[in-house]
């Protein structure tokens, strides 16, 4: 049975959910107005909320200010930091799963990582440290829109992010983390089960019983693939914000 919240919707018992980057907007760029439009169609039909990686202000940045009023549900950090009807959720710690000595550990190797890879340009901010996960970058978050472009086409023809990676992987073993391939220039680091997935724990009680994800990472290491593949969740493949406005309005009719 749907909860009260949500009978004013036509599919009450339906949500939608939405990576950010690649599906409700360009990658690191805004909102648009028809999508916008869109969200306020289908907001009438079912419940509606976004899920990524991002920290919450940087998910404002790009949905707008009021993104907590736009949406039934926002999750950022994969739902470590978490939304509903624009009231906060509880949320968890990557620090306190990891403990100083073995995150100092992580971040040290990164650094000296990062310091030996040949690229054709660096700038600032190589590890992102957040709520419920680090989120690493080879070029450094810091780099201009022009800058990130090039780097996407420079990581896709010499695989920098899936080597670095594969190193991780045979560096700390037992760390009991996850790697996440996502966006243009960088790869979230995080706890086995923090994934997106890890939203999916905040709906138990709500009464779904169909939910529909969006997104553009679908592939087995991006960053949207766990969500995409679960068994309790319908997938839908994007590769851009206008395919998700399209495939919206075929399934709901609007």
């Amino acid at each position: 049975m749907a909860s009260a919240s949500w009978t004013d919707r036509e599919f009450p018992n339906t949500i939608c959910l939405f990576d950010v980057d690649g599906t409700l907007t360009p990658a690191r760029g805004v909102i648009t107005e028809s999508m916008k439009t869109t969200l306020e169609e289908l907001r009438k039909k079912c419940v509606v909320g976004f899920v990524g990686g991002s920290d919450f202000v940087k998910q404002q940045e790009q949905l707008g200010e009021n993104a907590a009023d736009m949406f039934d549900f926002c999750f950022s950090e994969n739902g470590l930091t978490a939304y509903r009807q624009g009231k906060r959720l509880a949320e968890d710690s990557f620090l306190q799963f990891m403990g100083e000595e073995r995150y100092t550990k992580l971040v040290n190797f990164c650094l000296r990582y990062i310091a030996d890879l040949e690229l054709p340009k660096k700038r600032g901010t190589f590890i992102e440290f957040r709520q419920g996960m680090v989120n690493i970058s080879p070029i450094g978050r810091a780099c201009s829109r022009e800058e990130r472009n090039e780097y996407e086409e420079f990581d896709l023809k010499h695989n920098i992010r899936r080597d670095f990676v594969e190193a991780l992987k045979r560096e700390f073993p037992d760390y009991g983390l996850k790697y996440s391939i996502g966006g243009q220039i960088s790869f979230d680091v995080f706890p086995i089960g923090w994934d997106k997935t890890y939203c999916l724990k905040h709906l138990q009680g709500e009464g779904f019983n169909t939910i529909h994800f969006f997104g553009d990472k679908t592939f087995e290491g991006g960053n949207d693939y766990e969500i995409y593949e679960h068994d309790e969740v319908t997938g839908h493949a994007v590769k851009n914000p206008l395919e998700t406005e399209a495939i919206l309005k075929t399934l709901f009719t609007f």
